[in-house]
């Protein structure tokens, strides 16, 4: 007989705290909490937040009445320790540290572990993160950037663009170790993998300002017009970086950060709304060339997966684009709280090895 795990998952996000129950793949509550903008300013720092996130998850397990002592192990969403190798790591005081820290930036991912290992302390189970935010698979060609002072590097969505492969591969006949892949994740962020057998060897930096712009990031734009901007004398540091992250894309064009509200405008006969939305299904293609030949042409299929890959109109523009390369599989969503049940369940069934945090 097949055995039961109990998995809670905890994945905070900037303005969300996201919290799940798994009977192993199936989910028994699963609740999204939004935060408002109000709330996450009263504190300082990220870790900050710790005790109000922790007291919203416990709040939320109660309300659903669940037994605190019939869970098996808690899983959290991966935050910025040291850049890592892919897979499922036991939580320990060296990664518990790089949290809090935030060795590799601050953001509110980086509660996921710490949230994780404090609840499950205090029940006396064990607690993981899977496929982190600042997974690091890249090839030496991946790393240089034409600047010395400057090196490119993994900042992107690993946790859900290896869950779109696998489940790829598995409609594919196949296993996600012995398949290339190029996996665009669509959302507020726009990050676009070369996965080859198993390891994302290149991508876009989906943070900083590269590879094509999102609804609300500028993407890689013109660096000198970039630099005789910073130097103008208009904008601070602090105001040229939220035109990179936050102002930009969508947001910078149009004034929002919703595909829908845009698809909206566009029905009305707004052409400049299906100007700016299309060109960046424009760039998302682009990328997505460029990325297959990094496999030198040799893709098993094209993943399109994130929010906007509910989004049929804006998916079949780029499909238009790209279906030459490869096969193209559309994995709509974000599926992260499967994602971190499907790792910790990979590691108790012995399909993956336990990795652990140095």
């Amino acid at each position: 007989m097949k055995k039961i795990y109990k998995i809670l998952a905890i994945n905070p996000g900037s303005t969300s705290t996201k919290i799940a129950l798994y009977e192993n793949e199936k989910a028994v509550f699963a609740k999204n909490i939004s935060h408002s903008a109000e709330e996450v300013k009263k504190y300082n720092r990220i870790t900050d937040q710790f005790e109000f996130r922790k007291q919203i998850i416990i709040d939320t397990i109660q309300e659903y009445g669940v037994d605190l002592s019939e869970i098996d192990t808690i899983v959290g969403r991966g935050g910025n320790m040291k850049p890592v190798q892919g897979g499922t790591y036991l939580i320990n005081e060296a990664m518990l540290e790089d949290l809090r820290v935030g060795v590799m930036g601050q953001h509110a991912s980086n509660l996921g572990g710490i949230l994780a290992h404090t609840i499950a302390d205090e029940l006396g189970i064990s607690s993981y993160v899977v496929d982190p935010v600042v997974v690091d698979e890249f090839e030496d060609y991946a790393r240089i950037s034409g600047m010395p002072e400057i090196k490119r590097k993994s900042k992107d969505h690993p946790l859900n663009q290896k869950a779109a492969a696998r489940l790829a591969a598995k409609e594919l006949g196949g296993v996600y170790t012995n398949l290339n892949f190029v996996v665009a994740h669509l959302g507020g962020g726009i990050s676009i993998g070369v996965h080859k057998k198993g390891k994302i060897i290149d991508v876009n930096n989906a943070l900083d300002g590269d590879g094509p712009f999102s609804p609300e990031r500028s993407g890689g734009i013109p660096v000198g017009s970039l630099v005789d901007l910073c130097f103008s004398g208009e904008f601070t540091k602090a105001e040229i970086k939220k035109k990179i992250t936050g102002n930009g894309g969508l947001v910078a064009y149009l004034g929002t950060n919703d595909g829908r509200e845009v698809q909206r405008r566009i029905k009305e006969g707004d052409q400049y709304a299906k100007l700016i939305y299309e060109t960046m299904a424009y760039q998302i293609s682009k990328e997505i060339g460029a990325a297959a030949t990094v496999l030198k042409g040799d893709v098993d299929a094209i993943i399109l997966t994130g929010g906007i890959a509910n989004d049929t109109e804006f998916i079949s523009w780029i499909i238009d684009r790209i279906s030459f390369i490869a096969p193209v599989k559309v994995v709509p969503g974000e599926n992260e709280m499967e994602a971190l049940v499907q790792g910790v369940l990979r590691v108790f069934t012995g399909e993956e090895q336990l990795k652990l945090y140095e």
